[in-house]
């Protein structure tokens, strides 16, 4: 998936760090997840959730992981917004992802 494919934001910001207005570069994974904590500066926690196999009992458990993500002025996202975000380079320690697109509520 590509940023073509992706709708753009309607508002327009001046971050160097959003793949739409700046210069940051999206390459690799595309997920999608529910943002749990926005608490941060410009920076949200992605919870995504996904199934996993366990041959001895021949069943699926469900696990999840946190992604820290970048969220870019022009996209703004909340806690309990579903959100997609791809993977770039990184951004700092933790940050080696970026919301591209709000989904929905």
């Amino acid at each position: 998936m590509s940023l073509e494919t992706v709708r753009k934001p309607e508002r327009t910001c001046d971050d160097p760090n959003c793949p739409f207005h700046g210069s940051l570069k999206i390459r690799g994974r595309v997920l999608e997840g529910v943002v749990i904590s926005a608490k941060m500066d410009k920076t949200v926690i992605v919870r995504r959730s996904y199934l996993k196999y366990v041959p001895k009992y021949k069943r699926y458990e469900q696990r999840h992981t946190h992604i820290p993500a970048h969220n870019p002025p022009c996209i703004n996202v909340t806690e309990n917004d579903v959100v997609r975000v791809a993977e770039c380079k990184p951004i700092s320690k933790t940050v080696s992802f970026v919301i591209i697109e709000k989904l929905g509520k």
